[in-house]
């Protein structure tokens, strides 16, 4: 299979620096892409002058996530995709296993590896962890993270497993499905794009994998902070849209109607914790996903079928702040 890892930039020479190396070194016969979304900070002179066998894809805007990678994979010729954020270290042997399973399962159409924490190489990272999944209201969690509760790595994790959504800051994809789907959903922009994505894959009928043999670390939050109310502002606008597209027909109102309830909850502890921007945020999303909702509605016509066990949990939100469940293996 012809593999190709592909590092979406923007302004971050920096990162760069330090993470393309791993990459570089531990890929094998895997093309290294770097895809830039019109960076001004010499990024690209970088690659050029320090990386000649990298190749560059250059990007005539910052579309963000979703769009960067829709535009780039455009040009990429590779039965996987292997999507790495910037700041992600790789080690060695981390292709292989995953490869081996897409050889081996046909029907596996997305499969995310072990992610640590870059800072902390023993605990689990924020972004994908063990695999993730999400609860019957849409809120995500992994296998070694739920919450602002992450797990340390003690192999309770060792293994392939069937997952609902793997994390963005290091995604393969099959390119025949990313192309079939129509890739990431431009009007996220950013954050959520990927469950989205695994979502509509699930509902094509196509498996996603966590698969553990391979690993990576990760730095989070080295783009767009938790404390960056645009990131909230994201979260919670992406996942209303995401939850309407996705969800079973009898699923849509209850659902959506309890979410709009518990971010406005979510919003009156940001007040509280006297962090205004955020709760601003949240009542900025709302507005925001009422404009797009025409659209979601017209999104969720192109699925062949809805996943109707979509969910591991009732509520998440519950097993965790009033059954005072902190680890996945509680739930």
């Amino acid at each position: 299979m012809k593999v190709a890892v592909v590092i979406l930039n923007w302004n971050g020479k920096e990162l760069l620096k330090k993470f393309v190396p791993s990459v570089v070194k531990y890929s094998g016969n895997a093309e290294v892409i770097v895809a830039d979304n019109a960076s001004t900070d010499n990024s690209v002179e970088f690659i050029k002058n320090n990386f000649p066998d990298v190749t560059i894809i250059q990007n005539s805007a910052n579309g963000g996530y979703a769009k960067g990678y829709n535009d780039s994979l455009k040009h990429v010729d590779a039965d996987i995709f292997v999507l790495v954020n910037s700041d992600i270290e790789v080690t060695e042997n981390w292709l292989n296993p995953v490869v081996d399973k897409f050889l081996l399962d046909k029907n596996t159409a997305i499969i995310q590896p072990k992610i640590l924490d870059y800072k902390n190489k023993s605990k689990f990272e924020y972004a994908g962890a063990g695999g993730g999944f999400i609860d019957s209201f849409g809120y995500p969690y992994c296998r070694g993270r739920i919450f602002n509760t992450v797990e340390e790595d003690k192999g309770q994790y060792n293994n392939e497993q069937d997952i609902f959504w793997a994390s963005g800051a290091c995604f393969f994809i099959r390119k025949d499905v990313f192309n079939k789907l129509g890739g990431f959903d431009e009007n996220y922009f950013a954050h959520m794009e990927e469950i989205d994505l695994c979502w509509r894959t699930i509902n094509y009928g196509y498996k996603i994998k966590y698969v553990s043999s391979s690993v990576v670390y990760h730095v989070g939050g080295a783009t767009l902070n938790s404390s960056n109310p645009k990131k909230t502002y994201l979260n919670f606008r992406n996942s209303l849209v995401t939850l309407v597209k996705n969800l079973p027909s009898n699923k849509i109102l209850p659902v959506i109607l309890s979410r709009l309830v518990l971010d406005g909850i979510a919003g009156a502890k940001f007040l509280f914790d006297l962090k205004p921007k955020h709760t601003f945020a949240i009542i900025k999303a709302h507005f925001s996903f009422y404009f797009m909702l025409k659209y979601a509605l017209q999104q969720r016509k192109l699925m062949p079928n809805f996943s109707v066990d979509y969910y591991g949990v009732k509520s998440v939100v519950k097993e965790y702040y009033i059954g005072k469940k902190d680890v996945f293996t509680k739930l």
